[in-house]
């Protein structure tokens, strides 16, 4: 194997190194040092992390089946970035539970895996490898508090149904296959542009498939219905990292098959993509209105902004795929923040799910309060957050590639948003707090809750630097 090829996949040799060290640690050290479990971890991140910066852009590595452009690092950067906040948030749930397991932070790192290697994929079979690579640790992670039926129950849903969608991807991969002869990216596009001129039969049953296998990844409708039901049986942790880490896997899929991987055929998937945003934006919205449980309002909250984010590829334009990007970096903070401040919280030694039991805690912790009403108002879209303008630009992308019907659709869904988010907050700080829930110390928690809300506030001000960042990103749609 060249040299080269090896200095290209650094950081994910060092989260995969990360995995191993992780779960020797926990058979060498046993139960007494599992507390150095998670600062490894983070270790390892931010290892891989530097590994990333320091490597930079290099040429296509194997054969041309692995890329480490402008989107690759960027989006390995946003995974990297999920990672690190997820395993913040997790020491506290797991002794809480009596977790705490070597094979946890190792399932963690190497969901983180299998979204680093989606994001360099240049070819299907790489992109299948790195689907499961992030899957399968988040079916096992789902299902992690064995003693616990709801956790088990969403573990199971959410293997069959993805083991469900796995079959269609591959089938489209095959067909692809079978009209361009090759699973090169690069190959079935100048196939649809040198040879076919236009969409064949076999190559529209091969999007298609490709299509749902990567719309139940990311919770589009109608490949959604998993989500609500698997985000509220996992352990909360886990639904935080689930909501968020897979978004980042498949988008970057959907980037690389899309407008970068087959943008001969962009008449044809810009239209398809565009319907499956506003069915998503629609459902995902109106359905979270009668939630009354705080992780499924959260998971439909996450459903919709699936929506969002696909509208921007769904522009098909350069403008498009960088507000898309932007986006999904306000989206992990706004996300992750909220499902820490649901970690502060327990009843009765359990989680404290129910929409109600939020009500009067702005008096015991106005912080707290304060924080969560920060997520949802960006959540909603409303300045001045980093949800307002990442929302701006989405709408500016789709109007600018003359995709009226889905910017309103996005701009209507968006008011219909104001009602549920603004809910929660406004429970917070009216009436007396419910008996039975506490708010938990948890000082790593805390620390990321003020962190995600300061990052927040902090783009929705100055979104200069995130901006310039994801530029590069429309450059490689314009060569």
């Amino acid at each position: 194997m060249p040299t080269l090829d090896l200095r290209s996949i650094m950081p994910e040799i060092i989260v995969a190194g990360a995995v191993v060290v992780v779960l020797m640690w926990d058979v060498v050290a046993g139960n007494e040092r599992r507390r150095a479990l998670a600062p490894l971890s983070i270790l390892g991140v931010i290892a891989a992390s530097l590994a990333l910066v320091a490597v930079g852009e290099r040429p296509p590595a194997f054969g041309g089946t692995y890329v480490r452009d402008a989107a690759t690092q960027v989006l390995q950067l946003i995974a990297l970035l999920t990672t690190v906040l997820a395993i913040a948030l997790s020491p506290d749930y797991l002794r809480r539970f009596e977790l705490e397991r070597g094979e946890y932070y190792a399932l963690v790192l190497s969901a983180c895996l299998g979204a680093m290697i989606m994001a360099a994929s240049t070819d299907l079979l790489v992109l299948f490898l790195g689907l499961e690579t992030l899957s399968i640790p988040l079916y096992v992670l789902a299902a992690f508090r064995r003693g616990n039926v709801r956790s088990q129950e969403a573990g199971m849903k959410y293997f069959l149904l993805g083991s469900f969608s796995t079959a269609f991807f591959l089938y489209g991969v095959a067909l692809l296959y079978g009209a361009a002869g090759s699973t090169r990216l690069g190959v079935v596009n100048a196939a649809v542009d040198l040879d076919y001129g236009g969409l064949t039969p076999l190559l529209g049953a091969g999007v298609a498939l490709l299509t749902i296998g990567l719309a139940f990844k990311a919770a589009l409708v109608p490949f959604h219905a998993w989500a609500p039901d698997v985000y509220e049986g996992s352990p909360l942790p886990v639904t935080a990292y689930m909501a968020v880490i897979a978004k980042v896997g498949a988008f970057a899929a959907v980037v690389r098959v899309f407008p970068l991987g087959l943008p001969a055929l962009s008449g044809e998937w810009t239209l398809l993509l565009g319907a499956l945003s506003i069915a998503t934006m629609v459902l995902g919205n109106l359905v979270a209105i009668v939630q009354r449980s705080m992780k499924r309002l959260l998971a439909y909250s996450s459903i919709a902004h699936a929506g969002y984010l696909l509208m921007g590829i769904a522009a098909g334009s350069p403008d498009g795929i960088w507000a898309m990007t932007f986006y999904l970096v306000v989206y992990l903070f706004m996300t992750l923040g909220a499902f820490a401040v649901v970690l502060l919280l327990e009843r009765a030694g359990e989680e404290a799910d129910a929409i109600e039991d939020y009500t009067g805690i702005g008096a015991r912790a106005p912080w707290l309060a304060g924080a969560m009403t920060v997520f949802m108002v960006s959540l909603a879209g409303l300045p001045p957050t980093a949800g307002f303008i990442g929302k701006l630009y989405l709408f500016n992308a789709a109007l600018g590639a003359g995709q009226t019907a889905v910017a309103l659709v996005a701009a209507l869904t968006s008011v219909v948003s104001v009602y549920y988010y603004l809910r929660v907050p406004y429970l917070m700080f009216s009436g007396p707090a419910q008996p039975g829930v506490q708010v938990l110390g948890a000082p790593a928690v805390r620390f990321a809750i003020i962190t995600a809300a300061a990052v927040v506030l902090l783009l929705g001000v100055l979104p200069r630097a995130l901006t310039e960042a994801v530029q590069p990103l429309a450059d490689l749609m314009r060569r």
